[in-house]
């Protein structure tokens, strides 16, 4: 199954349809796009502008969903298709890293470009409405769609959040931010109630959107849950006082598939437009089409609200400059058979993934081992399904065989190919090597006779999770937190056997290690979910050819209880940690972290020094400005993620220190770098509840500078 080679994708070009998707360069302001809205809606009757709102159903539209067109005055049926990590149901694409493994890189260049490609090959297929990104918190670590967002930390999802908006939006495509809001959990996903304080609300799960809407985000998802006993799609307070008049968002509300419940409530609730359409699939029936114009006509719904919800569509749409040279939709959600061949991969996406998978590779341990040279030893043993090619003959890739870059669900991308670990490692290791492997999980008696007499022993594991309609051996969030597969037991029975033993981890979160400390094992190499080039990414990174510089973006406890969040099968899921998720309830209570959040080793060392912090008011609403100096002092070039955290003075009950800024700095050897950071009013703020406003506390700030949340190099206090 592993598949076209570059050549072939090359050849499919000179055949099929090669979409150069490019865009245009009519993006428009919100100011801009509400009068071009405005111009073609006044002209709508109560029924178009109705057709606006409406998807027209589940599994007969050409994308997962459409709205309807119109005429006189013109307007298109827009196309909505998932997701976050690609364009879902769509041959001739490109399957890259997800989500987490962009936050892994800490890199913002490297989340806009792939947001990017992501833009440009939805735009290629002809996409209007971009499913994505995610930003939905690891709130427990075992949660099922973490991966399809970008960790534990609210700045850094804001951060990748926005990125991705820019790439997305860029490209002409309206990026779709998702799932608004407190979707933390598969679990009764549908009919579980979010209960947290209105501090914690804003300063971590509304906080990504807050950004992504200064980024200029034309959509928002609400989500399937309920919030004060009250869906959220339907949920006045969410919408339209937290959403549309805290945070100006001037985009339209979309529901999750599925998640509108009422005609009027819904309209009223700041709902803007129902999706697929049906109120069961593929039933024919809808709360809005008939219902919101009958609602229009007797007052229930005033025409004055229909028209703002069908402006805020129609100006997302001119907002990004669909209006002009836009493709047409050539997807077959539904009938992939009769898809046209429009190829919208290409060999620079393809070059991407394995760069960007690569930098979001995380070296969790290493005592020298690695990289390895060819010339070092003359045979490796590779065990492990992991190691395999997969076959992804399943739904939503809800599979459990061979290697694992992407979760399951609606998130997930058709794979062109597959490079899988053990074809990368042996073609990077050459003829003169010799690779001998195993995939069976469950005989360690032969996985140790097979790593007996190697020089070095691969050893590959991996977990799961994905969205809650599909299961896997029980799982959507996953159960616990060990390897799946009897992974520790391989890992064990390797490590006895091999002393030059290294563990290779594919997943979606954290989990447990419990033979980290085995005298054999010498490096844990941690991809994460990183793609279709996943088995080349991991040789560039194993064999030197790229430095790792990959960090976590969440915290890997060393007992499952260490968390301080977990998925609850209550209707009522208290948020009880509030401030305290991931990291900070580590540092709240003193508990020591396996590997701690923003931790990743490189195959060289770097050193920091001559901090400085300034409080001279500078550029827009910045209140100080911090600069450190960055050496790398070993022989080996690569970049180092420096990471700025702030501790508020105590009177703002904020947790110990919340990370607020962090670059990814490139240094040759013995190169040094100043590495500036700014600090706004946005970052030194925190939600005052009794006057329900943002105020910057006034007293002693901390700013600490350095490699994790828990390796700080440099520290700094200044007063506000």
């Amino acid at each position: 199954m592993i598949l076209p080679s570059l050549t072939s994708i090359t050849l499919l070009a000179l055949t099929g349809i090669l979409a150069q998707a490019k865009p245009t360069s009519n993006l428009r302001t919100w100011d801009e796009a509400y009068a071009k809205a405005e111009q073609v809606v006044s002209k709508m009757s109560i029924e178009q502008k109705v057709g606006l709102t409406t998807g027209m159903g589940w599994g007969i539209t050409n994308c997962v969903g459409n709205t309807y067109a119109s005429e006189d005055p013109d307007f298109p049926s827009l196309c909505l298709q998932d997701g976050p990590l690609g364009t879902r149901y769509a041959s001739n694409a490109t399957a890259g890293v997800s989500g987490i493994n962009a936050a892994a890189t800490f890199d913002r260049n490297l989340m806009y470009k792939r947001a990017e490609v992501i833009g440009k090959e939805s735009r290629g297929k002809g996409v209007h409405i971009q499913l994505g990104p995610s930003v939905d918190m690891l709130r427990a670590p075992n949660g099922g769609r973490g991966w399809e967002g970008f960790g534990e930390d609210p700045y850094l999802q804001g951060v990748a959040g926005a990125e991705f908006v820019k790439g997305v939006q860029d490209q002409n495509l309206v990026a779709t931010a998702k799932h608004y809001v407190l979707n933390n959990q598969e679990t009764n996903r549908t009919t579980s109630n979010s209960d947290v304080d209105d501090r914690t609300l804003r300063e971590i799960y509304v906080w990504p959107y807050a950004r992504m809407v200064e980024a200029g985000i034309g959509s928002v998802m609400c989500s399937y849950n309920y919030y004060e006993d009250v869906h959220i799609c339907e949920n006045d307070y969410m919408l339209n006082t937290v959403l549309k008049k805290e945070l100006s968002f001037r985009g339209f509300v979309m529901s999750d598939w599925g998640a509108t419940h009422s005609t009027a409530p819904s309209a009223n609730g700041g709902l803007d437009m129902t999706m697929p359409g049906d109120i069961n699939y593929g039933d024919g029936l809808s709360y809005f089409g008939p219902n919101l114009t009958k609602a229009v006509e007797n007052g229930e719904v005033t025409e004055e609200r229909l028209t703002d919800m069908a402006t805020r569509i129609a100006a997302a749409h001119f907002k990004v400059g669909q209006d002009k040279d836009y493709p047409e939709t050539t997807l077959r959600s539904f009938d992939r058979q009769n898809e046209p061949e429009v190829i919208v991969t290409s060999d620079d996406h393809i070059n991407f993934v394995r760069e960007i998978g690569a930098a979001s590779l995380i070296l969790l341990t290493n005592d020298g081992i690695l990289p390895l040279s060819s010339k070092d030893f003359g045979k490796i043993a590779i065990v492990g399904s992991d190691a395999a090619p997969p076959s992804v003959e399943c739904t939503d890739l809800a599979c459990n065989d061979g290697t694992y870059v992407q979760g399951w669900g609606s998130g997930t991308v058709d794979f062109p190919y597959i490079i899988s670990p053990t074809e990368g490692i042996t073609n990077r290791a050459g003829d003169s090597v010799k690779v001998v492997h195993t995939y069976d999980d469950w005989d360690t008696e032969a996985a140790a006779e097979l790593a007996s007499d190697a020089d070095i022993a691969f050893v590959f594991a991996k977990t799961e999770a994905g969205e809650e309609y599909l299961m896997v051996d029980g799982n959507n969030d996953r159960k616990n937190l060990t390897l799946w597969n009897n992974g520790d037991n391989l890992i064990q029975a390797v490590a006895d056997a091999n002393e030059n033993t290294v563990v290779v981890i594919h997943s979606v979160g954290p989990v447990l290690m419990p033979w980290i400390a085995h005298k054999n094992i010498k490096a844990v190499v941690w991809p994460g979910l990183p793609g279709q080039e996943t088995g080349n990414s991991l040789a560039d990174v194993l064999f030197g050819d790229v430095n790792p510089s990959g960090r976590l973006p969440y915290t890997i406890a060393k007992k499952e209880e260490d968390y301080g969040a977990h998925i609850s099968a209550e209707y009522n899921i208290e948020y009880g940690e509030k401030l305290n998720v991931g990291y900070r309830h580590f540092d709240a209570n003193d508990i020591e972290p396996l590997f701690a959040f923003g931790y990743g080793l490189s195959y060289s060392t770097f050193d920091y020094g001559k901090l400085k912090v300034n409080t001279k008011r500078g550029k827009r609403d910045t209140l100080a400005t911090a600069t450190v100096f960055v050496r790398n002092t070993g022989d080996v070039d690569g970049a180092e993620v420096a990471q700025a955290y702030i501790s508020f003075p105590e009177s703002a009950g904020e947790p110990p220190k919340v990370l607020r800024g962090f670059e990814r700095v490139y240094l040759k050897a013995g190169q040094q770098r100043k590495v500036n950071f700014e600090f706004t009013e946005t970052d030194l703020s925190i939600y005052d509840e009794e006057s329900s406003c943002w105020v910057v506390p006034e007293g002693e700030y901390t700013v600490s500078i350095g490699a994790s949340s828990r390796d700080i190099r440099e520290s700094a206090t200044f007063e506000l």
